[in-house]
C-alpha cells in the first residue's frame, strides 16, 4: 500500500517571487495547456497561433534535433529581452481562479495560490505524495530547467491547512484571463506584504499534498541537488519549485478516475482473479453515464475483449482491511496474475483501446472520494499509481518562476 515511515520534522516553506510574465494582457494565443497532455498535433496548432506560445519554449521537439533545449533556454532570454515578457517589480503570490461544470454538470469554482514550495526529500520539508511513483527515464522537464534556469510549469499541490481557500478569497490585482474548452482561467497578483505572510504562515501550518506534477517535484528535487553541488549553498532559487496550492477540501477538488487497461494476460485468467474479490453481472455498453452508475452502486465495471461489460460488485468482506480505493483492490487481486497495466482517463477512450487491441481488457473505476485522499495523507501512506485525475488542468505560461 505504501511506505507509512516518512514523519515530517518541518512545515512546508512556501515564498513569493519575483514572476516572470507575458506582457500582453491578450494571453490566448499565448499559454498552453500542460506538455504532457499536448499530442504532436496539439503543438503544431500552438506553435503556429503565435511566435511567442509558451510551446516555443516548454516543448522543445525532437525533430529540432541536439541542442534544442539550449535553444528553448535562448528563445525564452530573447523573449524577456524583447519586452515579451517581464518580471514582477516585487515578489508577489498569484492567485490563480478556475470556473467550470464539473463532469456531472454542477457548477463549480476553485481557487489556488501560485507561489515557490519547498524542495527536499518527501517528508523532510512537509511534503508528501499522495500516490506511489514510477519513475521515468526521460531527462526532458531536467533538460529545460538547466537550460531555462526556470519553472515552467507548476506542481498542484494540496494544503492540509484549514482555511487557507477563506484566505485567498480577496480578490488581487487582475492580471490577465482566458476562456478554454469552457473553463475560464483567471490571474490576479498579491503583493501586499501582509497578506503575502499571511498566505505563507497558513501553507506552513500543515502537510502539503503532491496532488498532480510528481514527476516535476523529482525533477526539481534532482536540480536542487545540481545547484547545491555546483554551487556550495542552499539559497538558490532551485530550494524552492513553483507550485499551485489548493486546501484539500471538497469544494476545491474535482476528482475524476483514471481507469485500468490489461494486456499480457488472458481474458479468462483475469476474470478468474477479479472473481475472487466480485460478483459479476450483466451490464449495458458502457457510456458516460456508466460512471454516475458505478458511483451510485458502488460497483466498477469490466470491458471484454469484445466490447462487452459486466458490473463488478465486491462480495461482502472480502477488502476488510484494505483501504477503499478500487485501484488498490483490483492490485492486490492480481498480484499473482501475470500481466500489464497502463491508465487511461475517459470511457471514450478506453472503449477505444479494447476495440484496438491495445488493451486484452479494461476495468473502469470510480473516483477516489476528498475524505480518502486526506485519509492517507494523514496516516503518511500513498495510494497506487494513477489513483486520482485531478481537473480541470493548470495552463502553462500564466506565471513563470524564475531560478537564477
Amino acid at each position: 500500500m505504501g511506505d507509512p515511515t516518512w514523519h515530517p520534522v518541518m512545515v512546508p516553506r512556501f515564498t513569493p517571487f519575483s514572476a516572470l510574465r507575458y506582457t500582453d494582457p491578450e494571453i490566448d494565443g499565448l499559454i498552453a495547456p500542460p506538455y504532457d497532455v499536448l499530442s504532436d498535433a496539439d503543438l503544431d496548432a500552438l506553435n503556429a497561433r503565435h511566435r511567442f506560445n509558451i510551446t516555443h519554449v516548454d516543448v522543445p521537439r525532437e525533430s529540432a534535433g541536439p541542442g534544442r533545449y539550449e535553444r528553448a533556454g535562448e528563445r525564452l532570454r530573447q523573449w524577456i529581452d524583447s519586452g515579451a515578457m517581464a518580471f514582477d517589480d516585487e515578489p508577489s503570490f498569484t492567485l490563480y481562479r478556475l470556473k467550470f461544470t464539473d463532469a456531472s454538470g454542477a457548477p463549480r469554482s476553485i481557487v489556488g495560490v501560485l507561489g515557490g514550495l519547498e524542495v527536499g526529500p518527501y517528508g523532510e520539508c512537509g511534503v508528501l505524495p499522495h500516490e506511489r511513483i514510477t519513475p521515468k527515464a526521460s531527462t526532458d522537464r531536467l533538460d529545460l530547467t538547466r537550460s531555462t534556469r526556470a519553472n515552467m510549469s507548476p506542481v498542484w499541490g494540496l494544503s492540509l491547512a484549514d482555511g487557507l481557500t477563506e484566505l485567498l478569497a480577496e480578490p488581487g490585482e487582475p492580471i490577465a484571463s482566458v476562456t478554454i474548452e469552457g473553463v475560464d482561467h483567471s490571474v490576479e497578483r498579491v503583493c501586499d506584504p501582509t497578506r503575502i505572510g499571511a498566505i505563507s504562515t497558513k501553507i506552513a501550518a500543515d502537510d502539503v499534498l503532491i496532488a498532480d506534477g510528481h514527476h516535476r517535484y523529482g525533477v526539481a528535487q534532482k536540480f536542487r541537488e545540481e545547484m547545491r553541488e555546483a554551487t556550495g549553498k542552499t539559497t538558490s532559487g532551485a530550494e524552492e519549485t513553483l507550485a499551485f496550492v489548493t486546501e484539500l477540501i471538497e469544494d476545491q477538488l474535482s476528482v475524476e478516475a483514471i481507469h485500468r487497461l490489461y494486456a499480457d494476460v488472458h481474458i479468462d485468467d483475469l476474470v478468474a482473479a477479479l472473481d475472487k474479490g466480485f460478483d459479476r453481472s450483466p451490464a449495458e455498453a458502457p457510456s458516460a453515464e456508466t460512471l454516475a452508475k458505478m458511483d451510485k452502486s458502488g460497483v466498477l465495471c469490466l470491458v471484454r475483449p469484445d466490447g462487452s461489460a459486466e458490473w463488478l460488485s465486491p462480495k461482502i468482506g472480502e477488502f476488510d482491511g484494505l483501504r477503499a480505493l478500487d485501484g488498490l483492490w483490483l492490485e492486490e487481486l492480481l498480484s499473482d496474475v501475470g500481466h500489464s497495466v497502463t491508465y487511461q482517463h475517459g470511457v471514450d477512450r478506453v472503449l477505444a483501446a479494447v476495440a484496438e487491441g491495445t488493451a486484452q481488457a479494461a476495468v473502469l473505476i470510480r473516483p477516489v472520494s476528498v475524505v480518502e485522499i486526506e485519509r492517507t495523507a494523514r496516516e503518511g501512506v500513498v495510494m497506487p499509481p494513477k489513483s486520482t485525475f485531478f481537473t480541470p488542468k493548470l495552463l502553462t505560461g500564466l506565471v513563470i518562476r524564475p531560478l537564477a
